[in-house]
């Protein structure tokens, strides 16, 4: 007599490379005819999925670890598994001060959580993914790992260094997700430039955003994570070629100081940021321009801070995240210390950020009277809400849209939308009859 199969809960913490890594496991288990729940009470088996990039994150997965304890505790779980960054990068401390987790996993170690749930690696499921993200919206994860020195990231240490996948095995992933209706594509991986030069001896990402762009189901391809040290300049007429392709560019840069950049390692000047900035508004005119920054890095100074304002303020980014600087054990910059208290790191984002305000306003109302396409999102309070070519989901700005007098827009649907108003973060439009 066959024993009944548990019921699994994922909790997927962290970055959409987390999110992917879920998504394949889901489907692995899926295709084992496991039994998946969104409800943790009604689970027989949490895995959680953690993310260890900086210190409230780590925080965030230990509490989530916690949580589903207490839960084994009270004999309302059977088991709990931890995955993923944190758990890759502190496994003995882990184990040792949360002893109640049955088993621990790392970043690259699928096979072996399916075994330890009782599923078998399936390889004709390769690609197959139980997609997390609205059906019409998906990540697609191009590459693992990262060969990039930066001094404050712990990224090589937890996913290892770069690894492309083959353009064969992206391509069919991609059949697998238009088959399922997916329509927005956002290319991700730990540093998208790099792609192919470890498989294919040179920067590969012209020639499979290329094929890419040839998937006729494919409305929108956005590109996320580009390293802007050695950037491949042929990316640039292929954005600026195909209409599928958004005008949409995420390319962190962390800072512009010379001396904070040459101590975080990361291979360029302020001056060739500027001229690599220049190069790409050039060439993909309308272009919207997306970076992170860090503040409050060990050597950055009160100076280093207004010329990273005056820099936000002549370069313009469209969109802008910042983090404040966490001190990562076993990193390049961990011997620097941490001297900046965190109450003036904090300072310092919300000093850049209302910079960064002003210009977004700007930008945002330079487009009053423009017709954007927007791809409806969901319904909000009465409300129809939507995502333009520049902006990528949970980030970015949205669109409120105003419909037709009678009619009725679905999620997943595009449709062109005249800017009526502006405010810092937000447009307002009607739909173009």
């Amino acid at each position: 007599m066959k024993t009944k199969k548990q019921k699994i809960h994922i909790v997927t913490l962290g970055c959409a490379k987390n999110t992917v890594d879920s998504e394949v496991l889901e489907g692995q288990l899926r295709g084992n005819h496991f039994e998946i729940t969104n409800e943790p009470a009604s689970a027989d088996i949490a895995v959680i999925n953690t993310c260890g990039f900086i210190g409230d994150a780590k925080k965030q997965s230990i509490d989530t670890i916690l949580e589903a304890v207490e839960l084994k505790k009270k004999k309302k779980l059977d088991k709990v598994f931890v995955m993923g960054c944190l758990s890759e990068r502190y496994h003995a401390e882990l184990a040792k001060e949360i002893p109640e987790v049955d088993q621990f996993f790392g970043s690259n170690e699928l096979s072996n959580i399916l075994n330890a749930l009782g599923a078998e690696f399936k390889r004709e499921l390769l690609g197959e993914r139980a997609l997390s993200t609205p059906e019409y919206s998906a990540y697609l994860k191009i590459s693992e790992g990262c060969d990039n020195p930066c001094s404050f990231c712990a990224i090589p240490i937890m996913r290892g260094v770069h690894r492309s996948r083959p353009v064969g095995e992206v391509m069919s992933e991609v059949m697998r997700l238009t088959a399922k209706g997916v329509k927005e594509l956002i290319v991700i991986g730990q540093d998208t430039t790099y792609y192919g030069l470890d498989i294919y001896g040179e920067r590969s990402l012209a020639s499979l955003l290329t094929s890419l762009s040839s998937v006729r189901e494919l409305e929108w391809i956005r590109l996320m994570y580009a390293y802007p040290a050695k950037f491949p300049l042929e990316v640039l007429p292929v954005m600026a070629d195909h209409a599928n392709i958004c005008r949409y560019l995420d390319m962190p840069i962390q800072h512009c100081s010379d001396h904070v950049l040459k101590s975080m390692r990361r291979g360029v000047t302020k001056r060739t940021l500027e001229s690599l900035i220049e190069t790409i508004r050039l060439a993909v005119p309308g272009i919207g321009l997306r970076t992170t920054l860090i503040t409050g890095y060990p050597n950055e100074t009160e100076r280093d801070v207004e010329e990273l304002a005056a820099f936000l303020k002549a370069v313009r980014f469209e969109r802008l995240g910042i983090f404040t600087y966490s001190q990562e054990d076993d990193t390049g910059a961990f011997g620097l210390g941490d001297p900046i208290p965190e109450t003036e790191k904090e300072r310092r984002k919300t000093y850049l950020m209302d910079v960064q305000r002003e210009i977004s306003l700007d930008t945002n109302q330079a487009r009053i009277g423009s017709v954007v396409r927007t791809l409806v999102v969901r319904e909000e309070e009465g409300a129809v809400v939507g995502r333009t070519e520049w902006d990528a989901p949970e980030i970015d700005n949205e669109i409120y849209i105003t419909p037709p007098e009678g009619r009725h827009l679905t999620p997943g649907e595009f449709v062109n939308v005249t800017v009526t108003d502006a405010v810092e973060y937000d447009l307002y439009g009607d739909v173009v009859s």
